[in-house]
């Protein structure tokens, strides 16, 4: 049983261009230095954005990984050596690279605009044989559910168009009145949060925006919301079918 909490301090730093894009990493490279290592089948998660202009990364390749971009506050471009063209995505919006054997891709993060971009493992040995691809989706297609005291949407699980290869992802961005919530868990999954925005009161402790949240094992989990708390919400399996990149090379 385990909730473990990752503040900024805590989480690994990296920027683009000077300083140009910014970024806190709740699960960092190995060599980045954060105390999160990856787990489950995430692999990598950074939290990016331009504090004032707007700022590209060049083009540089991928393999294997499924790689995913979703637009926190206002809008990014992507490029890649498939498209070869620039879309862009606003809030809300999600992309997918399943990089396969080979892509390349560059990315421009807007002006104060923001975005999580995530790398999943869906199992690497089989996935780098395999073609890469690109799909996206707009904030739109996601299905959306109020009820009481909270608001859904579904990005990855039912209903939901987007698709990936890596086993048991669902995410999800729920908004909450403020109050007290009790969520029902599954023990065998891994919970990742990501408070968006607002604040959340766990056993005494205040958590504020940036703050990440690693559970497992658990069946419930009790918290005051306040400020209009928004989570992004990721489930993954506790323990993939299959051996992981970072099980395999660390």
């Amino acid at each position: 049983m385990s909730v473990v909490i990752f503040n900024k301090k805590e989480q690994a730093s990296g920027n683009f261009n000077n300083g140009e894009i910014l970024e806190k990493k709740p699960i960092g490279f190995p060599h980045d230095g954060g105390e999160l290592k990856p787990y489950s089948n995430l692999f990598y998660w950074a939290d990016a954005w331009t504090p004032s202009s707007r700022s590209t990364i060049g083009l540089h390749p991928h393999q294997g990984f499924e790689i995913c971009s979703f637009v926190i506050e206002g809008s990014i471009k992507h490029f890649d050596s498939q498209q070869n063209k620039w879309i862009e995505l606003k809030k809300g919006d999600a992309q997918i690279i399943r990089s396969g054997n080979g892509i390349s891709h560059a990315e421009e993060i807007l002006d104060n605009s923001r975005m999580f971009q995530i790398w999943f493992d869906p199992n690497i040995s089989k996935t780098i044989t395999q073609p890469a691809t690109y799909s996206d989706y707009k904030r739109a297609s996601f299905p959306l559910l109020k009820k009481e005291k909270t608001t859904i949407t579904t990005i990855i699980g039912n209903d939901s168009p987007f698709q990936m290869d890596s086993e048991g992802i669902e995410i999800y961005e729920i908004k909450y009145d403020d109050g007290l919530h009790e969520i029902n868990l599954d023990s065998k999954k891994v919970y990742s949060f990501f408070i968006k925005k607002g604040n959340l009161m766990y056993e005494n402790k205040n958590l504020s925006e940036g703050t990440f949240i690693k559970i497992e094992k658990e069946s419930k989990l009790n918290f005051k919301a306040s400020s209009d708390l928004e989570l992004f919400e990721i489930r993954s399996p506790l323990k993939p079918k299959y051996s992981t990149y970072f099980e395999r090379f660390n």
